[in-house]
């Protein structure tokens, strides 16, 4: 009896007062809706990361591995300490059986096939991937051994990252961050130089198996070469990268960026679809970006396949998408932002199989937007959340998820990126079922449009800044599959956000229509915002928005901002083409102004010279350059 009662005390703690229609009943949680009654339903993975990682413990003669009670293959090979190090496997592979499965380093990997000089050296590094028994790559990992009479694990070993990142405040001309993950809790510093210069460390001062460190007062425009070092109360591991710091803001020195969105798993098997990822092409996104030396890559949602109901197996195709950029990501920033496909959801079910979708909660820890939190560092510079709006339930406790580390801006020189979450607090069910509450995709509600104002006149006021990027995952002016939702719901200007009252209304107004002219005239008031970087279209096209481009659904009955004197010229460029399904052209009012539209995979990049932009576009695969202009 104790358990249910402490039980039902946290469950009432953490229903948000956006959903009074969900109840707690005896340690369960139920949402009503109408004379319907839907449960939550378990969220139990069948396996976590800390399973697939392996548990790599050192034997006489190589590593052993216990991956829980699963059965698959076990593809090995060493890690050669290269620039962008990855794993050369093996011509063997090993049968896990009941989760159990051994690598002889010693009488398979050594002499001949011993690439790293494991004997000579003492130490090396070998890299796995864990193949289920349908033949699906499902995990991707690294570990370090000594070699001292019999193979031991080193427990300071990386097992994802480093990272570099943009510094919290957007401004990474003097500071960057770095973050990794280890094997065990380790400590950790950062050794940093450029040319003959001093040495310089930095640490986080903490025991743990994530570290996330600060490199400060660092010189604009410079190479570093950089240590990690991390350590156990046995063991020491290090790896050698570089980095280069920002110009200082408006220094226009020529450089180039990357954009592209929508690596979600896609057709064709193997590496096209990896834990919920096109590992395939996204290998080939970041490999071109770093052949073409940019200063950073931005990639606007669906990194992963997603729409899950537990945090376990969302963490699973994170881990997928970082492994794949993990090599060129040493160098230079990937900066991410969230789709809908990153939708982490609690699901209740109806007996007729009816299913409700929301934002998981407790949101502060348990939300699609807190657990992207965790995976990816991004600058901090954004909005809180939706508290404090007219529409806010409660003003004396926060209801919202999170706008931290998916709402934010940076600066590289002469150009900003502000990166918004079109996908905030997004229940897929909102369409169907608007009296549940949840957020639409594509509805950008207004404290985030509030920030983006103020964002905007802050850089607009910015004599260093010449030109203004805007990202979101979601299209103003979808083109093809997603003409049903995004901006634009086929015109049907009666979606929106829904956050009800205690009488069961909704407290939002303005529907989706009304909401995406709110965000264009913000854009558009501005100077500098060049325009919209979007996804969720697998496809690539550009699209000139001026006074002829028709933007309403016929008998539209309310303001045209055409007809407002600050419309003017921008532009959206959409690119979701890093391997997801390819979405073809739609019918829309503005059709025949689309440009250049193709369901090749594709980059774009932007060089930027002074007061200058030339765009191209190419092919990852095949290299074919699709556009410049």
């Amino acid at each position: 009896m104790n358990i249910i009662i402490l039980t039902s005390i946290l469950y009432s703690l953490t229903i948000p007062a956006l959903h009074p229609d969900i109840i707690e009943q005896d340690g369960n949680l139920f949402l009503i809706s109408g004379s319907y009654e839907y449960s939550l339903i378990p969220s139990k993975p069948l396996y976590t990361l800390n399973h697939l990682i392996g548990n790599p413990v050192g034997t006489d003669t190589g590593v052993k591995f216990r991956f829980g009670r699963m059965n698959g293959t076990l593809h090995y090979g060493f890690i050669k300490n290269t620039r962008y190090p990855q794993t050369v496997f093996f011509k063997q592979s090993e049968t896990i059986e009941k989760g159990k499965a051994n690598i002889d380093i010693l009488h398979k990997l050594a002499n001949e096939y011993d690439m790293v000089n494991w004997q000579k050296n003492g130490f090396g590094t070998i890299g796995y991937r864990f193949i289920t028994g349908k033949g699906h790559i499902l995990y991707d990992g690294k570990v370090a051994f000594i070699w001292k009479d019999r193979f031991i694990i080193n427990s300071a070993s990386i097992t994802v990252g480093p990272f570099i990142n943009f510094a919290e405040d957007g401004n990474s001309h003097t500071n960057i961050r770095i973050s990794f993950d280890t094997l065990q809790p380790t400590n950790a510093t950062i050794f940093a130089r450029h040319d003959n210069g001093p040495v310089l460390n930095f640490n986080d001062n903490i025991l743990s198996n994530h570290h996330e460190i600060n490199l400060t007062n660092l010189t604009p425009n410079t190479k570093y070469f950089y240590t990690v070092q991390t350590r156990t109360s046995k063991h020491s591991y290090t790896e050698n990268y570089s980095f280069k710091t920002a110009p200082i803001p408006g220094s226009r020195k020529p450089f180039s960026f990357a954009y592209t969105s929508d690596s979600r798993e896609g057709k064709g098997g193997s590496e096209r679809n990896s834990a919920g990822v096109n590992t395939y092409i996204m290998k080939k996104v970041a490999a071109l970006a770093s052949a073409k030396k940019v200063a950073f890559v931005q990639f606007s949602g669906d990194m992963i396949n997603g729409y899950l109901n537990n945090i376990e197996q969302t963490e699973i195709q994170y881990h997928s998408w970082k492994k794949v950029i993990e090599p060129f990501a040493h160098y230079i920033p990937f900066v991410t932002t969230m789709g809908n496909h990153e939708a982490l959801l609690n699901t209740f079910v109806h007996a007729s199989l009816t299913n409700i979708k929301l934002d998981k909660f407790p949101f502060e820890t348990d939300s699609a937007e807190a657990i992207f939190a965790k995976q990816f560092v991004n600058p901090t510079n954004g909005p809180i959340s939706e508290d404090g709006a007219f529409y806010d339930p409660d003003p004396n406790q926060l209801d919202f998820p999170s706008y931290k580390e998916n709402v934010f801006y940076y600066i590289y020189d002469n150009i900003a990126m502000v990166v918004l979450n079109s996908n905030y607090w997004y229940s897929p069910s909102v369409v169907r079922e608007p009296k549940v509450g949840g957020n639409l995709n594509g509805y950008l509600m207004e404290n985030q449009l509030e920030w983006l104002r103020n964002t905007l006149d802050i850089l607009d006021n910015n004599v260093n800044i010449d030109f203004v990027f805007v990202t979101q995952h979601t299209p103003a002016f979808p083109t093809s599959w997603h003409v049903r939702d995004d901006m634009w719901y086929k015109g049907n200007n009666e979606m929106k956000a829904v956050v009800k009252n205690a009488n069961g209304d909704n407290l939002i107004t303005s529907g989706i229509i009304e909401q995406r002219d709110k965000y264009l005239q913000i854009l558009m008031r501005s100077k500098k915002v060049v325009g919209m970087l979007t996804g969720d279209e697998h496809n690539f096209n550009w699209l000139q928005i001026d006074k002829n481009v028709n933007i309403y659904p016929k008998n539209w009955d309310k303001a045209d901002i055409r007809q407002l004197p600050e419309f003017r010229t921008i532009y959206q460029i959409n690119n979701g083409t890093a391997g997801a399904p390819y979405s073809s052209k739609a019918s829309t009012p503005w059709k025949e102004h689309v440009k250049n539209f193709t369901t090749q995979n594709a980059v774009v990049f932007f060089h930027i010279n002074g007061n200058s932009i030339k765009i191209e576009v190419i092919d990852p695969d095949t290299l074919d350059i699709i556009l410049q202009f």
